[in-house]
C-alpha cells in the first residue's frame, strides 16, 4: 500500500529509518542503559593525562629556562643549584611521561613542594614553585570534574 504523496505546503512526515537515526544521534555516546559521560570528551583519561603532561613538559622547559636569567640577576647560583634545577626538570620530564600510572599525580604534587623548596637556592625558584603549584593544582581540580 502506497502513501499519497503530500500537498503542497504541508511538511512530509519523516520515514521510520529516518526517525530511529534521529533517535540515536541524540543518544548519549555509549551504550543503551548506560549514563551519559559528564565530560563529553570522547576520551576524558586521555584529555586528563594530556593536561599534566603538558604542564609538567613546560614546567621543565621553563627551569631549564631560567638558569641562565637567575646566574644574570646575580643570584648565587652554584653548581649544585644547577643541577638541582636540572634534576627537577628532569624529574618533571618522566613525570610527564608516566601519567598513566595513578601514582604520578601525587608525585607531580611532590614534584611543585621540592620546587618550593628550591627557594631556598634562590627567591626565583619559590617563585616558580607557587605559579607551578597553582598551575598544578588546577589541573588536578580539572582532573577531578572530568573524571568524577
Amino acid at each position: 500500500m502506497t502513501t499519497p504523496p503530500p500537498e503542497p505546503g504541508q511538511p512530509v512526515p519523516p520515514s521510520p529509518e529516518k526517525a530511529s537515526e534521529k533517535a540515536s544521534e541524540k543518544a548519549p555516546a555509549g551504550a543503551e542503559g548506560d549514563e551519559p559521560r559528564r565530560s563529553g570528551l570522547r576520551n576524558p583519561e586521555a584529555a586528563v593525562r594530556g593536561l599534566g603532561s603538558g604542564t609538567l613538559v613546560l614546567e621543565a622547559i621553563i627551569l631549564l629556562l631560567a638558569i641562565q636569567p637567575i646566574r644574570i640577576m646575580g643570584g648565587d647560583l652554584s653548581g649544585w643549584g644547577i643541577g638541582a634545577v636540572v634534576a627537577l626538570a628532569v624529574l618533571a620530564i618522566a613525570l610527564a611521561g608516566s601519567m598513566r600510572r595513578p601514582w604520578a599525580w601525587q608525585a607531580g604534587a611532590a614534584l611543585q613542594v621540592l620546587l618550593l623548596a628550591s627557594g631556598l637556592v634562590h627567591w626565583s625558584l619559590a617563585a616558580l614553585g607557587l605559579i607551578f603549584g597553582a598551575t598544578w593544582a588546577y589541573a588536578m581540580s580539572v582532573r577531578r570534574k572530568i573524571l568524577g
